[in-house]
């Protein structure tokens, strides 16, 4: 699985941080993606890893402009999380 961290420019609040979600869920198959206005960011939990264009494309639909992507294998974090290694 990966990680993939999307910063954002341009969310304000949180209905701001579900229009985004909402766009990636509807264009990607992803297991989690939250989003934080205030730390300006989208983080993709995937299963498979996303073309940045794609992400670019998705994101400017959206209205908010993307400023960096950054990608990193995924850790599960958590009491069950511990275990593996």
């Amino acid at each position: 699985m990966i990680e993939i961290t999307l910063k954002i420019e341009g969310m304000m609040c949180g209905m701001c941080e579900s229009h985004v979600n909402a766009a990636v869920r509807n264009a990607f198959d992803v297991k989690k993606v939250s989003s934080s206005h205030s730390d300006k960011e989208t983080v993709i939990i995937s299963d498979d890893d996303i073309p940045d264009e794609k992400i670019k494309e998705v994101i400017a639909e959206t209205g908010y402009e993307l400023k960096e992507i950054i990608r990193k294998p995924y850790e599960k974090k958590g009491l069950f999380g511990i275990f593996k290694k």
